[in-house]
């Protein structure tokens, strides 16, 4: 999928969703990132290099980014393995604001675990929980 969220043939019914859903502003939001976490970054480069031929270099902060994918009809998007005591996976979503939407999320059940920060050279960046506790990244760019 594109970040423009068109439909993957670029089809004229996939432009009208996306005018429609501008229209009414409710549009989707993408995910523009997400990250692997785990207690040995090493041993998780050799095992997704090795199962889905990523292509995984050493970054800053101890993370280990993922290049995006290439070869289908469509770009992936890239991530990051990143050190932690707590295995998960986080995905991030692009926003199109990061106070509101951390707002919102507590409204529903959810709760605000990053309050914004920016990431240098980089987007603004935030973190929530949902309902289950599961983390959620956001991005404003």
């Amino acid at each position: 999928m594109s970040l423009t969220g068109a439909s993957p043939s670029g089809s004229a019914i996939g432009l009208r969703r996306i005018q429609r859903e501008k229209a009414s502003g409710a549009m989707t939001r993408p995910v523009v990132f997400f990250e692997i976490r785990g207690n040995d970054p090493a041993k998780l480069q050799l095992f997704y290099e090795s199962i889905f031929g990523w292509k995984i270099s050493t970054g800053a902060f101890g993370l280990r980014n993922i290049e995006p994918g290439i070869g289908g009809p469509e770009p992936g998007v890239g991530g990051a393995l990143a050190p932690s005591d707590t295995p998960r996976v986080v995905l991030y979503v692009q926003v199109l604001n990061l106070a509101e939407t951390l707002t919102k999320a507590e409204t529903l059940g959810g709760k605000a675990i990053l309050q914004p920060v920016d990431v240098p050279g980089g987007p603004t960046v935030a973190q929530m929980a949902d309902p289950e506790g599961n983390i959620v990244g956001l991005v404003q760019q």
